[in-house]
């Protein structure tokens, strides 16, 4: 938590305005959105628009934040972090006062646009937010605090986006923030080495969180309990195979995690059954089962060639899949 001494230097009335004391940019205090241990957010009002500024005395702590967003915007086609305006200082009569601008992304957090919307939104969510984080662990860092508060889903048309990058690390240092119930290591099942598989972790909890939107509380700890809180609940069933996989670490990539996503949305008939696909007529997507004459075992090449069409198929299914939510979704705002 922040300490009061550094809340109360960056506390600031609503209707102040804000001056950048290099490049001049006129920011309106509206109201405070939140603070941790480095800074305060406001949301303020610049011109026409309305954006999100951060300010903090310590201004290692601004530049740490500013190098992450920059490395944000470098992963191209992803939309984890919001979008960096501006960097500057704000001179006070008690001494300057750092800041950085950045886009105020609106919506609800993910578990509860989820449970707004239906369950029928998290598999396509979470293939967005794997694919997101396999673009940025390919440059080198790890989000590290990954938690469904830290997930926005902004839209129409819903798109997952991550806030909060202040728990973010260069790949091979150790994680600089968390929280217990998403760490590997408060559950016993790895370390806090920054690596793609800390994120995964975290994505398989966040799945697990869906089923328990207030947590559990650890008492064994271990893959044992959460195996176990799995089971007790039908809806995660069908995933677990992939949420123990990331568990105990066997992913070394959120494309890995991702395949193995998409082919349960394939193999699985929990997702042929789904009301909202069913009610669409959208036809079955599990494989045909197996000619009683047919031999168990195919060639490699056959493999290949059924595996090639598979995917395509996925790439197909998963497209429709999505436009049908959202055409309900749509119609339900009308």
């Amino acid at each position: 938590m922040m300490n009061h001494t550094l809340k109360n230097q960056c506390k600031v009335s609503p209707g102040t305005v804000i001056t950048g004391k290099w490049h001049s940019n006129q920011y309106t205090i509206l109201k405070e959105l939140g603070y941790g241990a480095n800074g305060v957010v406001y949301l303020v009002k610049h011109k026409s628009t309305q954006v999100a500024l951060k300010m903090s005395d310590n201004g290692m702590s601004i530049t740490s934040k500013v190098n992450v967003l920059k490395s944000f915007a470098k992963v191209q086609g992803s939309a984890l972090g919001p979008s960096l305006l501006d960097v500057d200082d704000w001179q006070r009569n008690h001494g300057q006062i750092s800041f950085y601008v950045m886009e105020y992304i609106q919506g609800p957090n993910l578990l509860s646009f989820i449970q707004q919307k239906g369950k029928s939104w998290t598999i396509v969510l979470f293939l967005q937010l794997l694919n997101d984080l396999d673009k940025l662990h390919e440059t080198g860092w790890v989000f590290g605090d990954l938690k469904p508060e830290n997930l926005i889903v902004t839209g129409p048309p819903p798109k997952i986006r991550c806030i909060d990058v202040g728990g973010t690390t260069i790949q091979g240092r150790a994680i600089k923030e968390f929280t217990e119930f998403y760490d590997r290591g408060y559950w016993g099942l790895g370390t806090r080495k920054a690596e793609p598989s800390y994120d995964l972790f975290a994505v398989a909890m966040i799945m697990i969180n869906t089923a328990y939107p207030n947590r559990f509380n650890k008492t064994t700890g271990g893959i044992s309990q959460l195996r176990d809180e799995i089971r007790k609940q039908p809806e995660l069933l069908p995933l677990e195979k992939v949420i123990l996989n990331s568990l105990q670490g066997h992913y070394t990539s959120a494309k890995q995690m991702r395949a193995d996503l998409l082919d349960l949305m394939v193999d699985k008939k929990d997702f042929n059954q789904d009301p909202l696909i069913r009610a669409k007529g959208v036809q079955s997507i599990a494989p045909n089962a197996t000619n009683a004459g047919e031999p168990k075992a195919i060639t490699r090449q056959r493999y290949r060639k059924k595996k090639k069409k598979s995917r395509w198929l996925e790439t197909m299914l998963i497209g429709v899949a999505i436009v049908l939510i959202y055409m309900v979704y749509i119609f339900k705002m009308m």
